[in-house]
């Protein structure tokens, strides 16, 4: 089972004891943590090691940024931010799930710099570059992934998390179950759907009797769902062949590959990601038609489909 990635975002020096235990905790629970000191980052040769920090960010489910008094080294994407400012600027940008955790002093004085931001003279005994309230005070202006938490210590971090995460789970437990009620009800009123069409045509006998059923039947074929999962498709589709199929993949960004017996296979690469699917030659018939099979015949096997991240070159 993948575990959630947690990114642990801070300037080094002055906090490596809470990195390290922050990343003892998080282990503990299960998560997989990423730090850069530690060698969880694939860093390559064409750009600067912050690049591949902030490229890294998009693989990850959650991001904890630590701020304390040092700026720490400046970002080369916008000079008045240092790295870690960035990283959690990227983070944002990415809708990563985000927690900010800000030394009690710093926070303490920040509201100091809010009354005197505009006076050149005053001197910041927490902090050792005033960038540092600015960063803070930004991110109290955003509307959202904004929260802000205080600490002292190491444990007011971990104890925090620990709350935040039960409710995460909670929230997601809530969330699966709304959703598999919403597509029961779905899947009723489709069914529902299609009695209404059934009995319409058989009180209503004519010339295109034939077409009419055979098309109900395709809308309902049990190829049509799994089809819809992986498209990612919210509304109804018709299969009556392998050509309607190919179209409806290419539309989508799909290409057939050739050479396989046994499946029609079609690819799409999408972040760095290649998505194939797999379909059983055994559902159409010679002229490609799409075979009918009983929704109790149906197996698993006909259509899967796979994720694969693509590598990138390692420095060395």
């Amino acid at each position: 089972m993948a575990k959630p990635r947690v990114f642990i975002s801070s300037t080094f020096y002055d906090l490596k004891q809470i990195r390290l235990e922050l990343d003892r905790f998080l282990s503990n629970m299960g998560y997989e943590t990423i730090r850069n000191e530690v060698g969880n980052i694939p860093y390559g040769k064409e750009f600067p090691p912050q690049n591949y920090c902030y490229k890294e960010i998009n693989t990850i489910d959650v991001l904890i940024c630590i701020v304390g008094g040092r700026f720490g080294s400046q970002s080369n994407i916008n000079e008045e931010n240092s790295i870690t400012q960035q990283e959690l600027k990227e983070a944002q940008k990415a809708e990563k799930q985000v927690f900010i955790f800000i030394d009690k002093d710093v926070a303490t004085e920040y509201e100091t710099y809010m009354l005197n931001k505009n006076n050149p003279d005053i001197n910041y005994r927490y902090v050792d570059d005033i960038r540092i309230y600015k960063f803070i005070e930004e991110i109290h202006t955003l509307s959202k992934n904004n929260i802000v938490q205080p600490f002292s210590n190491v444990e007011d971090i971990t104890s925090y998390l620990r709350e935040q995460f039960a409710g995460m789970v909670k929230q997601y437990i809530i969330d699966q179950k709304e959703k598999k009620e919403n597509t029961t009800l779905s899947d009723i009123n489709n069914t529902a759907k299609t009695l209404r069409e059934l009995v319409e045509y058989l009180n209503n006998i004519n010339a295109e009797k034939d077409t009419q059923i055979k098309q109900i039947i395709r809308t309902t074929h049990p190829i049509v769902k799994p089809l819809k999962d992986y498209i990612g498709i919210s509304y109804n589709i018709y299969i009556d062949g392998k050509k309607d199929m190919d179209m409806l993949l290419r539309a989508y960004g799909y290409t057939e590959q050739n050479g396989d017996l046994n499946n029609f296979i079609y690819t799409k690469t999408k972040e760095n990601k290649t998505i194939t699917i797999e379909i059983d030659k055994s559902l159409f018939d010679e002229s490609g038609s799409l075979k009918y099979i009983d929704s109790a015949e149906w197996k698993d096997g006909y259509i899967n489909r796979t994720i694969t991240e693509d590598n990138f070159d390692l420095p060395f």
